[in-house]
C-alpha cells in the first residue's frame, strides 16, 4: 500500500494528488417548520434568503478540516415556511501545496469539491420537509474567499 493510500490518508507524497479527501460528513443538520401545516398550502412561491460560509483549521501539519456551511430561511410575507442549516465537512490532505497557495485551496478549491454533496443534503432535507426541493445555484467560491479577506483586512485595520 502506497502512502497515499494510507487509511487515514495523512501521510503526504511526493508525486500525490495535491488534495485527498480522506473523509465528508454531515457535522450539524437541523431542518425547521415551524408552522406545518399553514405553510406547506401557501399558493405562493416562498422568498428564500441564503448564506453561505467555509471555515478550516488545521488538524496536523498536512492535514485540515474544511467546513462548508449553508444557512436558508423561507418566508412566505413575514411567516417563516422553513429554515434550513448544514454545516458539512471534510478532512483534506494537502500535498506539497505551497504555503502561500493553502488558505486559497482550502476556502475555494476544497469547497467546490464537497459543494455538490452540500446541495444534495439541503435539496433532499428540504423536499422531505414537504416543500419543493431547494436547487442550489453555484457559489462563486473565489469571490466568498476575497469578500472574507476583504472583511478580515477591514477588521484587522479597525
Amino acid at each position: 500500500m502506497s502512502e497515499a493510500n494510507t487509511p487515514n490518508g495523512a501521510e503526504a507524497t511526493a508525486g500525490g494528488p495535491p488534495v485527498v479527501i480522506n473523509a465528508q460528513y454531515i457535522k450539524d443538520l437541523s431542518f425547521e417548520n415551524p408552522n406545518a401545516p399553514g405553510s406547506l398550502v401557501q399558493q405562493s412561491a416562498p422568498q428564500i434568503e441564503l448564506r453561505v460560509n467555509v471555515g478550516a483549521r488545521a488538524l496536523t501539519d498536512a492535514l485540515y478540516e474544511v467546513q462548508l456551511s449553508v444557512n436558508g430561511t423561507a418566508k412566505h410575507e413575514e411567516e417563516t415556511a422553513f429554515i434550513v442549516e448544514l454545516s458539512y465537512g471534510a478532512v483534506v490532505t494537502l500535498n506539497n501545496v505551497p504555503e502561500e497557495h493553502i488558505q486559497a485551496v482550502l476556502l475555494i478549491e476544497v469547497p467546490r469539491l464537497l459543494f455538490p454533496f452540500a446541495r444534495a443534503i439541503v435539496s433532499d432535507v428540504v423536499r422531505d420537509g414537504g416543500f419543493p426541493p431547494l436547487m442550489l445555484q453555484p457559489i462563486d467560491f473565489v469571490d466568498l474567499y476575497q469578500r472574507q479577506f476583504a472583511n478580515q483586512e477591514q477588521t484587522a485595520n479597525a
